[in-house]
């Protein structure tokens, strides 16, 4: 694969002391909302927080 295909990124530039700097960025997006507050509906439920009218 060549590096001017579309998508790929191109390394961060060196700094000062000619190193390249590397960032973990937190990447949170809608699936991992969904799962959050999937797990946590399910959470309530099981500890009956949830009334029993409100679960099918």
């Amino acid at each position: 694969m060549s590096s001017t295909e579309p998508g790929n990124r191109a390394d961060p530039p060196p700094s000062a002391d000619g190193e390249v700097e590397r960032t973990r960025t937190l990447h949170f997006n809608e699936d991992w909302a969904a799962t959050i507050v999937g797990l946590l509906l399910l959470t309530l439920v099981l500890i009956g927080a949830v009334p029993q009218g409100l679960v099918p």
